[in-house]
């Protein structure tokens, strides 16, 4: 296979896709869903995203400069931390920068292993290899930290009595939570696992599937899609932990006592619960 073999899609295809949508909408109107505006919201951003972000790559590659790779970047890492923080479901009051500082952390370790070690991308800021790289990175990433911090303070609320308990006796807010800290990592990490379980056996992987219609031969599509699920689960494992530890110090005083962040986020969910009664 090579290159000659890809098969361009013209915006008259894009729009013979839309079939696809008219599907889902006749199956949300047959059914009684009430889905039928968002997924016409859904299908117009997702052009218009897509199409744009197409727009400014292909600018990027056609600029080929760091600073402007470095720009896209930290664009990239504030929007996911911000997104992680608003996936919370209960206090959100210094998140923010933990989410960001995670994402960022695992995203900077990843990129310099994968571009500078594995790849060997010369210069390292090509950003044919650096921006979708990044962008897996980033977005498993995103979703480690937003899973672990979640889930601690899910847990930090069930054991409450158990963490108090602790600190009474004279533990430390890392010593206390150790039992919500592993129950965290776990749910985080479990997803990205699982995907590592059945890749190849269940699916095929975005990454694979896109080089062998692009044109690769599929034992090269298969080492790059190696590289990613290393990478990932890598990204996430640094990402949750990062996020999970800088969460102590939004759910725990300076005092080694439980924040009242954490008590806001219970009152938050208690009349999350009884609004939707």
């Amino acid at each position: 296979m090579n290159a000659s073999a890809y098969i361009h899609i013209s915006l008259i295809d894009l729009l013979i896709a839309l079939l696809f949508v008219g599907v889902t909408a006749i199956v949300s109107y047959w059914q009684g869903l009430g889905l039928e505006r968002d997924i016409a919201v859904g299908t117009v951003r997702t052009f218009v995203q897509l199409l744009t972000v197409g727009f400014v790559l292909q600018r990027l590659f056609d600029a080929s400069r760091w600073y402007w790779v470095v720009a896209a970047l930290a664009i990239m890492t504030t929007v996911a931390g911000y997104n992680a923080m608003k996936r919370q479901s209960g206090a959100k009051q210094g998140l923010f920068a933990v989410m960001t500082a995670a994402i960022a952390t695992a995203g900077v370790i990843t990129l310099i292993l994968v571009i500078g070690v594995v790849l060997r991308v010369r210069p390292w800021y090509q950003p044919q290899y650096v921006i979708p790289i990044a962008g897996m990175v980033i977005g498993n990433s995103m979703t480690g930290a937003a899973l672990v911090v979640n889930r601690f303070h899910s847990e930090l609320t069930l054991r409450r009595s158990e963490v108090e308990a602790s600190l009474a006796l004279g533990a430390t807010a890392r010593e206390a939570a150790a039992g919500a800290l592993r129950e965290s990592l776990r749910a985080a990490m479990m997803p990205t696992i699982n995907s590592m379980m059945t890749v190849g056996l269940v699916q095929l992987p975005g990454m694979m599937t896109g080089q062998i219609i692009s044109g690769a031969s599929p034992p090269d599509a298969v080492r790059y899609q190696v590289v990613v699920m290393l990478m990932v689960a890598a990204a996430t494992a640094v990402a949750a932990m990062t996020a999970v530890f800088g969460a102590l110090g939004v759910f725990f005083t300076p005092a080694q006592q439980l924040s009242p962040r954490l008590e806001l986020g219970r009152r938050f969910d208690a009349y999350t619960a009884r609004a939707k009664h």
